[in-house]
């Protein structure tokens, strides 16, 4: 059995000292909701304790989707990178970007610059595959563990005031096409990340993935086991048609979320993968905090396939 991790939207506090120049243009709405509403739900503490407890289950590897950190200061990313190093190494994590990692457009290469490694596929691109419009490595990139092939895709690009809107294009999509059909014929486990969700509510739509429904046109066409991403701040499972089966979209809450978050409090899933192509089975396991607990425990398990 492989174990597949999945946390997201760490948002790593605290904020470094900001100069008055940093915060020109978008960065000064982020500034201000900062300070009076996320730094006091995204506490260290929790985020440590998730890991540890994530840790001590030992999984094969582990997904990060995006949001490590939160105005894309020049400061934040080194630190952010200490924390990856601390999660594991980039043979064991793979990462892909946030909005927040790419809140401004001067920050548009940073993810690139201080994560490449972690953010890098196994095997040379496919032709179609292009520079992301925000973290600038090169998206879709494929690797495989065991029985998995993630497919790591950049939804994060700088968005206007007020909105946390996401972008693959149009060369994102194609590569995606072409991946997702080569690692069908090689009858692997492949497991799509990305930092916003296909879909969104109604009253999220300044959050919303832009070209969502192409995203979903592919996935229509050419299916896949898993599809894992952040940005929403809840647990959420949704199940979109595809062929042979339906592909299982499931977000996690972000993983510093205190327990009094307005979102769903900290959590991360782990998934249990086994079988073969065409009788997979995969089991999601939901662990964080629960109202009422102390420390980390299990949510939910539920079967998604097999």
């Amino acid at each position: 059995m492989f174990v597949l991790a999945h946390l997201s939207d760490p948002h790593l506090a605290p904020l470094p000292n900001v100069k008055l120049h940093e915060l020109a243009g978008k960065r000064i709405g982020g500034f201000i909701n900062w300070h009076r509403n996320r730094r006091r739900y995204h506490r260290p503490a929790v985020l440590e304790a998730i890991v540890a407890d994530l840790k001590a289950h030992r999984p094969d590897h582990i997904a990060v989707t995006g949001d490590l950190v939160n105005l894309s200061l020049a400061a934040e990313f080194a630190p952010a990178r200490t924390w990856l190093e601390h999660l594991g190494s980039p043979a064991e994590v793979t990462l892909v970007p946030g909005n927040h990692d790419t809140y401004v457009r001067t920050a548009a290469r940073h993810p690139e610059l201080h994560w490449r490694e972690y953010m890098s596929g196994d095997t040379k691109l496919s032709p179609h595959s292009a520079p992301a419009s925000g973290g600038g490595s090169l998206f879709p990139f494929v690797r495989r563990r065991g029985p998995v092939a993630l497919i790591g895709l950049s939804s994060a690009v700088p968005a206007p005031f007020f909105r946390a809107t996401g972008w693959l294009g149009p060369e994102q999509l194609a590569g995606l096409a072409q991946m997702l059909a080569s690692l069908e014929r090689e009858g692997v486990f492949r497991v799509v990340l990305i930092h916003h969700p296909p879909v969104i509510k109604p009253e999220k739509h300044h959050e919303r993935l832009l070209d969502g429904e192409a995203l979903l046109k592919v996935l229509r066409e050419h299916g896949a086991e898993l599809v894992l991403h952040g940005h929403e701040h809840v647990h959420t499972v949704r199940l979109f048609d595809a062929p042979g089966r339906p592909v299982p979209a499931i977000g996690v809450p972000p993983a510093s979320a205190a327990s009094d978050s307005k979102g769903d409090p900290a959590a991360y899933n782990l998934y249990e993968i086994d079988g073969a192509p065409g009788a997979w089975r995969c089991t999601m396991v939901a662990r964080g905090l629960r109202a009422g607990s102390e420390g980390i425990v299990e949510l939910m398990r539920r079967q998604l396939m097999g």
